[in-house]
C-alpha cells in the first residue's frame, strides 16, 4: 500500500509502530466537548480502531489501531464532531486538516472555577478560528489566573487570566483577610492604612485572590479583562525551559493580532532544512533574537495605555 506519510500527517493521522495502522487525532479546542460527540469516538475506536482512545496532554483525543485503508470512512464518520465543536476544514468528510499547530489548550476557566478571570474556553476558540488549518509548530495554552493549571508558562503563548482588583471602601469592615491572604498566597501588595485596603499596583499581578476572600465583597473584579502573554516556554531534548513574560496587562484583540502576525514571523525566517521541514518557534526566536520577533509580531498592534512590553527578554 502507498501512502503518503506527509499528506497523512496534514489529515492529523499518527504513523505508529504496527505496519499498515494509523491513529487518528481529535482536537479540542478549549478542551471543553459535549458528551454525545464521545458516543462517536467510541463508536470509531470499535468499529475501525483497536478500542481504546487515548487522552493527550493537549486536551485532544487519539483513537488507534485504524487500518490505513479505511482513512475516508473513518474522517466521515468524525465529521459531526468536526462540524459540533466548529473546526476549521477545507471541505466536509476531508478530517482534522493540519497536525503542525497543536491544539489550543485552556483550563476549566471562569464557567467552573472560583479563581479564574475570564471565560478561557470562549477565547481558545477565537484562538481557533484564527490560526487553523496552519502546519507551523505553535503551541498555544489559556489558563484563568496565575495558578496556571494548563501549563501555560510551558507553551509557545500562554495566556494567564488577569484583573484589575476594584475597590469599594464602604464595604470594607477592616478585617484584613484579603492583606493576610495576599501577604501569604501573592506578593504582599496590600495593606492597611487608616483601616483600609490600600493596593501597590506595581507589585500587583492581577490575580484576583483578594475577591474571592473578602466577606464583605469589597473588592470585585473589573469590567475590563486583561492578560499575561508569556512566550517561548518548551520541553524537548534541546534547552528546555519556561516562558517569560512579554506583555503585562494586554488585551486579548492584540493578543489574536500578535499569535496572527506570528505566523507570517516563522514564514520569513523558518529553516526550510530543518528537520521534518518544520522549526520550532523558540528556536527561530533564539536565532533571529527577540527584538526582531518583538518588531513582527507588535506590527499593526495598538497596545493599551496599561499594557507593559519588556525590552529584553533572557531565557
Amino acid at each position: 500500500m502507498d501512502i503518503n506519510t506527509k499528506l497523512l500527517k496534514k489529515n492529523a493521522f499518527r504513523i505508529t509502530k504496527t505496519r499498515g495502522k494509523t491513529a487518528i487525532r481529535i482536537r479540542v479546542p478549549g478542551g471543553q466537548i459535549e458528551a454525545k460527540h464521545l458516543e462517536i469516538l467510541q463508536k470509531v475506536a470499535q468499529i475501525y480502531g483497536d478500542g481504546t482512545l487515548h487522552i493527550t496532554t493537549r486536551q485532544g483525543f487519539e483513537l488507534p489501531g485504524i487500518d490505513m485503508d479505511k482513512l475516508s470512512e473513518v474522517n466521515k464518520m468524525v465529521q459531526p464532531v468536526i462540524e459540533g465543536l466548529e473546526i476549521n476544514q477545507i471541505s466536509p468528510n476531508t478530517g482534522y486538516q493540519a497536525s503542525g499547530t497543536r491544539n489550543v489548550s485552556a483550563c476549566v476557566g471562569a464557567n467552573v472555577c472560583p479563581f479564574a478571570n475570564y471565560n478561557t474556553t470562549e477565547f481558545a476558540k477565537r484562538i481557533e478560528k484564527e490560526i487553523f488549518p496552519n502546519d507551523y509548530h505553535v503551541k498555544v495554552a489559556l489558563t484563568g489566573c496565575p495558578n496556571d493549571c494548563i501549563k501555560a508558562r510551558m507553551q509557545d503563548f500562554g495566556i494567564i487570566g488577569m484583573t484589575e482588583p476594584q475597590y469599594e471602601f464602604y464595604r470594607c469592615i477592616s478585617c484584613k483577610s484579603c492583606v493576610n491572604n495576599c501577604k501569604r498566597r501573592v506578593t504582599g501588595a496590600l495593606k492597611m492604612e487608616n483601616f483600609k485596603v490600600v493596593r501597590d499596583h506595581d507589585k500587583c499581578i492581577g490575580c484576583g485572590e483578594c475577591i474571592g476572600k473578602c466577606p464583605t465583597s469589597a473588592w470585585s473584579r473589573s469590567i475590563k479583562k486583561y492578560y499575561k502573554l508569556v512566550i517561548m516556554g518548551r520541553t524537548g531534548k534541546k534547552k528546555p525551559r519556561l516562558a517569560q513574560d512579554f506583555i503585562t496587562w494586554v488585551d486579548a484583540e492584540s493578543i489574536i493580532k500578535i499569535i496572527k502576525n506570528t505566523y507570517s514571523y516563522i514564514e520569513k525566517y523558518m529553516d526550510i532544512d530543518a528537520p521534518g521541514g518544520k522549526e520550532h518557534i523558540g528556536y527561530i526566536v533564539d536565532r533571529t533574537g527577540y527584538p526582531v520577533f518583538k518588531e513582527w509580531v507588535l506590527k499593526g498592534v495598538n497596545l493599551e495605555e496599561k499594557a507593559k512590553v519588556e525590552e529584553f527578554i533572557n531565557w
